[in-house]
This record gives C-alpha cells, sequence and structure tokens, in this order.
C-alpha cells in the first residue's frame, strides 16, 4: 500500500495577463458562463447547477476539452473573495473524479506591482485514487491558454 503522501500533489502556475485583476476575477466568480466565448477551444459550455453565479455553496457543471478528450466537471463554490480577487472551486463530479479523490482549484489575480496588467495564480491541491494515476501536469497548458483566452476577451470589451 502506498503511503498516503505519495497521493497527494499541488500544483501551481502563474499567468501574466493584461487585463486588470478585477475583471479577471470577474469573469469567473459573476460571469463563468461568458467563458466559453472567450475560449471556445478548451471551454465548451458552463452552467448553473444550483445556487447562484458567484455565491458559495453554488454548483457548476463545465463542460470542457482536455488532451483532445470533452470532459465534465462538476464544481461547488467553496470561496469567493472580492477584495483578494479569488475564487475557489472544488470538483465533486465528472471526469477528473475517475483518477482523483480530492481536486480543488483556487485561482486569484493580483495587480502587477509595476505598470498594468495581472498576474493570474492558479493553485491546484488534488489526491489521486492510486499511484498508477499521473499527476496532472497536462492541466497546466489548458490553464494557461484558457487565462489568455479570457484576457483577449476582456480587453475587447474595454
Amino acid at each position: 500500500m502506498a503511503e498516503p503522501s505519495c497521493l497527494l500533489g499541488k500544483l501551481e502556475i502563474e499567468v501574466e495577463i493584461k487585463a486588470s485583476a478585477e475583471k479577471f476575477h470577474h469573469m469567473f466568480a459573476e460571469r463563468p458562463h461568458h467563458i466559453p466565448k472567450a475560449t471556445p477551444g478548451h471551454i465548451k459550455g458552463c452552467d448553473l447547477h444550483e445556487g447562484e453565479w458567484g455565491k458559495v455553496g453554488s454548483i457548476i457543471v463545465w463542460n470542457y476539452v482536455h488532451d483532445g478528450e470533452p470532459k465534465v466537471a462538476k464544481d461547488i463554490i467553496e470561496a469567493v473573495d472580492q477584495e483578494k480577487n479569488l475564487f475557489k472551486m472544488r470538483v465533486i463530479e465528472g471526469d477528473l473524479m475517475k483518477e482523483y479523490k480530492n481536486f480543488v482549484l483556487t485561482i486569484q489575480a493580483t495587480p502587477k506591482h509595476e505598470g498594468s496588467g495581472s498576474i493570474v495564480h492558479w493553485h491546484i491541491e488534488y489526491e489521486k485514487i492510486s499511484e498508477e494515476v499521473a499527476h496532472p501536469e497536462t492541466l497546466i497548458q489548458l490553464l494557461t491558454e484558457m487565462s489568455q483566452g479570457i484576457d483577449e476577451h476582456l480587453l475587447t470589451e474595454e
């Protein structure tokens, strides 16, 4: 039996964007159903399953493409902090749950210290169901490209 610590993992990435931290956060917290328009190659749909957009405890269903395959994730919103531009969601059903016991994404956008634009920090915490399951590094490209697509979309809205 593998040590439980071998199954736990964290991934973090930072993506530099031109849009403001507030606008990026607002897209995830209040308008995630607009994300498919911003990144149609990655996010195919985002539907409110239960609750209200941007409210803790609400459930969102994402249809997305990962490694060329259509996938689904049902997430519950765990935290929304407008002041810190932070949004946290836990996957509760879907394709990721076939390989992970726990999968939590935290997204925080912060203004750059100098100049305009922001840094989007993605933090993923997960627990694999077994040692045979790969760490989710392939999600880094998806999250990076998604962040860039949202950034471009936000800039065209100005």
